[in-house]
């Protein structure tokens, strides 16, 4: 017999609109078998029907004949030969009855009790599986649904454990019920031939069995036929019993194998994250916007084909393009009260598409996968490979990013030949030359497992702790002055776009090697953990300090005392990288003062920000000029760079930033060159 169509079992937990299609398949062939084989029951309980009151007739003659000769007749004489005739008639004829009582039991046995079973028992089975099936999906639909709506803040630990466990035993008791139903269905392609053949040889075997008076020739020619057929059925059960035993093995171990991932969110550690991958499908949350500020979540199944994005909702033959992630950009993001989004913009950032995954795994999977497939590895020989060599080398090589949505494209700069560095505060503008990194150890410029501060969350100092009280308060800022405090006249104002990229604690203050070391890691940090989000600000540079202003309610977020800013140097291969080095005011560790690196990216040439800086320090060293001085010395450090784009920045060149000590040759330099 040919082979028989099977459901895969092992795909019931992913419960894919593919699966759930052929599904449907599955369930039209079992409302065909159901209606044939009601029409096929009917008629064959109409032959048993048939039979028996075949029977009962046949004994009814018998009895009938034999009361003739008591029968008494008013025209009729005693008619002995008749009588005897009759008899002899009700003799054969009882027998005859007595034959079709026999063929009545048979056919009962061997043609109505195997259908009757498929019937009543396989059929009603299987209608019983699917109504369980349809309660425990929508059971599930709902749990998933609940737990999604939990909100991403600190809530009743109570209420999320409940639904959590609700999602579980849902899942589990869908999944459970799913593998069943799906062995349930594979069976019934099995009983279904054996429903129709069993009966039909019963009747045949109970036929040739009552009419024994045929030809030898036509038993036998029957007898073989139904023996071949009875060899079959035998072989099609023992091919059942095999795969019955396979099916519920298969469902033993997919229970113990599938018990980790009933949970929503499982445990990173018992299933790690997978970041090589270049496929992926799931079912994900998608934001809809209804109106203005409104907006629904609808649930779909998302996969990816190449380079696109695809998503199938239930009861759809296939799928449908959601976008093209060729060299677009993915990122986490904070997305109403909603955890696990995600947002995916595409290269030409015309449209955007906002997405929650089930769990944070899941999350970061979804945008490692697209980040692969935005980089084109897909299309390489092998792109698992490719990916994971890729993402190694995140672990081992800085990549600067120019900007939010390009990727990084240089790695930490070498050591050998390393130019001189001249974008320091007091340290650099002495003119010392940074000695070589390799003469450093990383462990003496960055403790190993640093905290890296991804945003700007808490102020460094008492001093900003004031202010950024008074700024709760609604108090704005001038970005070009001081607002309700009495500080000394300054010329200098230069305010800067800049992005904060980072900040960690640093040990050693001496060279500029320390500022590299903490743009490699937390550029690494970034690349591996997949943070592209940037907090822009505009930094303010005077004379007595540098501000972070935030750039649409002018309220300062941070401000660093022009004292504590002892370091200050560019990336020296991607110059829009700069950071600067801060020791805080507040205590100390290890008997020395606490020291941070803060680490930005700017929209121009960070040596200009550095330069800025230096230029204040020197003006600070110089109190005692007046505004006229400050000006002049302004002037002498002037370089003749054209302006930036973002506003007119007053700069040091180098010779005179590495000479913060020439006092009145400084500015007798600076009159010489104006």
């Amino acid at each position: 017999m040919p082979g028989i169509d099977k459901l895969p079992i092992e795909e019931t937990l992913e419960d894919s609109p593919q699966t759930r299609s052929l599904l449907s398949v599955f369930e039209e062939d079992t409302a065909t078998i159901s209606s044939y084989y009601n029409q096929l029951f009917q008629a064959m309980q109409r032959i048993y029907d048939a039979q028996n009151e075949l029977s009962a007739a046949t004994h009814l003659t018998s009895k009938l004949l034999k009361e003739y000769e008591k029968q008494r007749f008013p025209l009729g004489g005693d008619d002995e030969v008749m009588s005897s005739t009759l008899q002899q008639f009700a003799k054969v004829i009882d027998e005859l009855s007595s034959c079709h009582a026999v063929l009545s039991t048979q056919l009962a046995d061997a043609m109505m009790f195997p259908i009757t079973q498929f019937k009543e028992r396989d059929l009603k089975e299987i209608l019983t599986l699917k109504e369980v099936f349809q309660i425990s999906s929508d059971d599930h639909d709902m749990a998933i649904n609940r737990y999604s709506r939990l909100s991403k803040k600190k809530e009743n630990e109570k209420v999320k454990s409940e639904v959590m466990e609700d999602v579980y035993t849902s899942r589990k008791k869908q999944h459970q019920t799913m593998m069943h139903y799906f062995s349930a269905l594979n069976t019934l392609q099995y009983k279904k031939k054996i429903a129709l053949l069993e009966p039909l040889l019963g009747y045949m075997q109970a036929q040739i069995s009552f009419f024994k008076l045929g030809s030898e020739n036509l038993t036998q020619q029957w007898e073989d036929f139904l023996t071949n057929i009875g060899t079959s059925v035998q072989n099609v059960r023992r091919e059942m019993d095999s795969e019955v035993d396979v099916m519920q093995q298969t469902i033993q171990d997919l229970e113990q194998a599938s018990d980790l991932l009933y949970m929503p969110d499982p445990d990173p550690n018992k299933i790690p994250i997978n970041r090589n991958l270049t496929r992926k499908a799931g079912y994900l949350n998608t934001r809809n916007k209804t109106g203005l500020v409104s907006s629904t979540w609808d649930r779909q199944y998302f996969f990816t084909q190449g380079g696109n994005l695809m998503s199938q909702s239930r009861g759809d033959v296939a799928g449908g393009l959601v976008m093209d992630i060729d060299n677009c950009s993915v990122m986490a993001v904070d997305c109403e009260d909603r955890r696990f989004c995600f947002q995916i913009s595409a290269f030409d950032g015309k449209k955007i598409a906002i997405l929650q995954a089930e769990s944070r795994k899941d999350c970061e999977e979804w945008i490692a996968t697209i980040n692969n497939i935005s980089k084109r590895i897909y299309l390489s020989e092998n792109p698992e490979e490719t990916a994971a060599r890729v993402n190694q080398s995140a672990l081992e090589a800085v990549t600067p990013s120019p900007s939010f949505q390009q990727r990084h494209e240089s790695f930490r700069p070498s050591t050998q030949g390393r130019p001189r560095a001249g974008r320091t505060s007091s340290q650099s503008s002495a003119g010392s030359e940074s000695p070589a990194l390799s003469s450093l150890s990383l462990d003496s410029l960055v403790a190993p497992d640093t905290p890296i501060q991804f945003d700007i969350i808490s102020p460094v100092s008492e001093e900003y702790a004031t202010q950024a009280k008074s700024a709760s308060q609604g108090r704005r800022t001038n970005p070009f002055g001081e607002s309700g405090e009495s500080h000394s006249e300054s010329i200098l104002h230069q305010l800067f776009i800049v992005r904060f990229l980072g900040s960690m604690e640093v040990k050693a203050t001496e060279n500029t090697d320390v500022i590299y070391e903490t743009m490699r890691q937390i550029l690494a940090a970034r690349a591996i953990h997949n943070i592209f989000r940037m907090t822009e600000s505009h930094l303010l540079v005077t004379c007595e300090c540098l501000k972070l202003i935030d750039p649409q309610t002018q309220v300062t977020r941070l401000r660093f005392p022009l004292s504590s800013v002892v370091l200050c140097a560019t990336h020296q291969e991607n110059k829009r990288l700069f950071g600067f080095v801060l020791q805080t005011a507040g205590g100390r560790v290890d008997g020395r003062p606490v020291t941070v690196c803060y680490i930005f990216e700017s929209n121009n040439d960070g040596e200009k920000i550095c330069d800025s800086v230096g230029l204040a320090k020197q003006i600070a060293l110089h109190s005692e000029m007046d505004l006229e001085e400050q000006s002049r010395l302004i002037a002498a450090s002037s370089r003749p760079n054209p302006p930036a784009a973002d506003g007119q920045f007053l700069v040091l060149s180098n010779s005179q930033s590495e000479d913060s000590d020439a006092g009145e040759e400084g500015r007798k330099r600076g009159e010489s060159e104006a």
